[in-house]
């Protein structure tokens, strides 16, 4: 087991998991370091974060820093990965995070849906335009429909990092979330699939704030409804 320390928190990961930039990332500190960037700076104190791709737990850790371990849920569709994110959190003196285990969808209903899970698993994600990701292990896991979520754990704000599923994710209804940080894979989906997203966003009141690098883009919406 290694251990990375970003920002004051201290990650643990299995060395089978340090896969691609993985362990450059985590080294240099830019591990989802835009995302993590725009939430300190936008989130205040009341705010209730979700979490959608939580991965190693770094994003929850760091938002329960700032608004309490009770305000912040993540979800989580790799199982091993979820093992991680609850072992990082309660280490970092955050065991009241809630992790939630599937994939998110746009879909309501309850079941199950097929998952890429990959050595990598950050890059592990639901199947794409072109297929399944490369090395993936396909699995089932439980099927968390937005809407579901946003009824359950009310909240204001959302970080997505779900390997292209934000591109269906996103564009769906979002009652009372007020600011969203998401890192967008125009990789998978090209620019189109960049602005459908906008273009979602905007419809429902969002704009574009400050925050935003590379592919990481931020919303805020002035009055959530």
């Amino acid at each position: 087991m290694r251990s990375f320390t970003l920002r004051g928190l201290t990650l643990y990961l299995p060395e089978a998991a340090l896969k691609g930039n993985l362990e450059r990332a985590l080294s240099s500190g830019r591990y989802e370091h835009h995302e993590a960037d725009a939430l300190l700076l936008h989130l205040r104190q009341g705010d209730r974060l979700l979490d959608l791709g939580a991965g190693l737990g770094f994003i929850c850790a760091l938002a329960a820093g700032v608004l309490g371990e009770d305000a912040v849920v993540g979800v989580e569709a790799g199982p091993e990965t979820v093992k991680l994110a609850r072992k990082n959190l309660a280490a970092n003196g955050f065991p009241g995070v809630k992790i939630v285990r599937g994939a998110v969808v746009a879909a309501a209903g309850e079941g199950e849906v097929e998952f890429g899970q990959r050595p990598a698993f950050w890059a592990s994600a639901l199947k794409g335009p072109e297929g399944w990701p490369e090395n993936a292990e396909v699995i089932r896991v439980p099927a968390r429909p937005i809407g579901r979520l946003l009824e359950r754990f009310r909240p204001t704000v959302i970080c997505c990092d779900i390997e292209g599923g934000e591109l269906s994710v996103l564009v769906e209804p979002l009652p009372g979330v007020r600011l969203v940080v998401v890192e967008t894979h125009p990789q998978i989906y090209g620019p189109e699939g960049v602005k459908r997203i906008v273009e979602g966003l905007s419809a429902q009141g969002f704009a574009a704030a400050e925050g935003a690098k590379a592919d990481t883009l931020v919303f805020r919406r002035a009055q959530a409804p």
